[in-house]
């Protein structure tokens, strides 16, 4: 959604036209205009950088064209730069015109002028006190500012990361030797400049650096200001210093899975490979492979899926998310950095034992075995007299992380000879984990009949709506909408795998969609059997065709 970024206040033309007037300020009449108009003017480069950080630098400079004009007279001004927070509210803004991803030599050049700018407010702040013997300096060797300016931040860059990776010793901290209040405004002077590349060493040391105390030393500025640059993308992270920012800032882990969560569920899933893609280059799964973050992202789902009533997206994002931290965790596994009971420490261990087994690791003629095996696991649970109703929440979150398991459930009861029991409880406790046994009977009971009238019609050469519409009407006017999601999965399944399904497919689903409202539960449900036959290799092209077929018709 394009941000609101009409501000009122934001008269561009009067405040140039101040800054040409003052130009340096050599006069004293000059000087106490400045003066007079300081605070107005912090005020308005303040709001000039809240409006500034919602856009990209391209959009930023086509709606304001003045703004770069008057930001380089603001900065060579030594009454603006030396007044309260206008030197470090000037440098905000001059990053955000900087351009992450140069697309032509126009911004190329905005970029080196940009870091000219921000050298210059460097080289006049604490750490290069006194400009007027530099530049006398600078002469004196025949460079031009601009020479020394270009070097300018590389320099302090590469002495602040001396200085700190020198009180490190084989991981270690050498006590005493950087005060954590020292550590601490290293973190803050990085603030107006994050998004610079040549910063990228400063803060990445920094995120790593932990020093001696056992309170937090960096800013929570500093930490909320680099997660939110990562998220946006201005700025490369190693792995290493993602997984340190979020050990050790909460809030950041909880706006980045946040920031996942938004940026899925504000888009049509068109296939799960779109949402693994975008769920990989979070770096979620890889940074869960830590226990205490996977706990975290696990906790704030759960509370995500709780809110939205268990709707499809956010119930698919959770299982794809799963999918990709198990492939992480059995390579992490591979050097025994922490034993499974870290990642799931109140739950049953053979459950999630069978729960982690990935189904491409068997035999297809494994899987119902193995099914019934989970379904049996947790019907004890879920059973005992003394499970609170938490517990049971646990259980079925548990259970529900590894859909992929619950999807092959259903499509095992209607393309193999199996029990048909042990896996149409386990999808009925998936739909409906809240209700008492009695209803749970009754659940099953329905599930029962809607799948005895299919598994009669699956090797029924022709079939019409009409036929296939009767599997629906015995629970069409109940009131308990979890046998309807189940029925519907049934359904959608019987129409992917029985040669008579096939052929009725495309209208039998525009038939549910229209008159049930259940497109997205539709789409969900097709859009994970696609993935799960492209990742486990399976070659039913029919099938393929047909999944492909339906999702552009729900899609138009």
């Amino acid at each position: 959604m394009a941000q609101d970024t009409t501000v009122p206040t934001l008269d561009f033309k009067y405040w140039l036209d101040k800054a040409v007037e003052w130009g340096q300020g050599t006069t004293l009449e000059t000087q106490k205009d400045v003066c007079l108009h300081l605070p107005q003017l912090q005020e308005f480069l303040q709001q000039t950088y809240e409006t500034l950080k919602h856009m990209n630098s391209i959009v930023a400079i086509q709606q304001f064209p003045l703004i770069g004009q008057l930001l380089g007279r603001l900065c060579w001004n030594p009454f603006v730069i030396g007044y309260d927070e206008s030197q470090k509210t000037l440098m905000w803004c001059l990053c955000c015109l900087y351009s992450s991803e140069p697309q032509n030599p126009v911004e190329l050049k905005a970029n080196s002028w940009i870091r000219s700018l921000l050298c210059h407010l460097l080289s006049s702040s604490k750490w290069e006190s006194n400009e007027a013997e530099t530049s006398t300096f600078i002469s004196a060797l025949g460079y031009t500012s601009a020479d020394y300016y270009c070097h300018l931040v590389e320099n302090i860059v590469s002495s602040l990361v001396t200085e700190l990776r020198g009180n490190q010793f084989n991981g270690l901290t050498v006590q005493g030797s950087v005060p954590a209040s020292r550590v601490n405004a290293v973190s803050l002077f990085c603030l107006p400049l994050i998004t610079l590349p040549d910063i990228t060493p400063l803060l990445e040391t920094l995120l790593l650096y932990h020093g001696g105390s056992s309170k937090e030393i960096l800013s929570s500025q500093f930490l909320g200001a680099v997660n939110d640059a990562f998220l946006k993308k201005k700025i490369s992270l190693s792995e290493s210093a993602v997984l340190s920012l979020w050990l050790r800032h909460l809030p950041s882990l909880e706006n980045a899975t946040l920031h996942v969560l938004d940026q899925l569920v504000s888009i049509q899933m068109n296939s799960l490979e779109e949402v693994a893609s975008v769920i990989k280059d979070s770096f979620l799964p890889q940074a869960a492979s830590h226990p205490a973050i996977f706990r975290i992202v696990n906790e704030i789902f759960k509370n995500a899926l709780l809110e939205t009533d268990g709707t499809p997206e956010v119930m698919t994002i959770i299982q794809v998310f799963t999918q990709l931290f198990v492939q992480v965790l059995q390579n992490e596994n591979k050097q025994h950095k922490f034993p499974l009971k870290a990642y799931f420490p109140h739950h049953y261990q053979p459950l999630v034992v069978a729960l982690l087994r990935r189904p491409f690791e068997s035999p297809a003629t494994c899987w119902s075995q193995h099914l019934t095996h989970i379904s049996n696991m947790v019907k004890a649970l879920v059973e005992d007299t003394n499970i609170s109703s938490s517990d049971l929440l646990e259980v079925w979150f548990l259970v529900a992380c590894f859909g992929e398991w619950l999807d092959i459930a259903a499509e095992q009861l209607l393309k193999a000879a199996v029990e048909p029991d042990a896996l149409l409880w386990l999808l009925a406790f998936y739909y409906c984990p809240q209700t008492k046994n009695l209803q749970r009977i009754q659940t099953m009971a329905e599930a029962r009949a809607v799948y005895n009238h299919l598994m009669m019609l699956f090797n029924a050469t022709t079939l019409s709506v009409r036929d296939l519409q009767a599997a629906v009407n015995s629970i069409t006017d109940t009131e308990q909408c979890y046998s309807q999601h189940l029925t519907t999965h049934l359904l959608t399944n019987f129409l992917l795998f029985s040669s008579g399904g096939h052929m009725i497919a495309q209208e039998f689903i525009s038939h549910i969609t229209e008159t049930t409202d259940k497109s997205k539960e539709v789409r969900s449900l097709l859009i994970r059997t696609a993935y799960r036959i492209n990742q486990n290799g399976e070659e039913n092209q029919k099938t393929v065709r047909l999944v492909n077929e339906l999702l552009q018709k729900l899609n138009v």
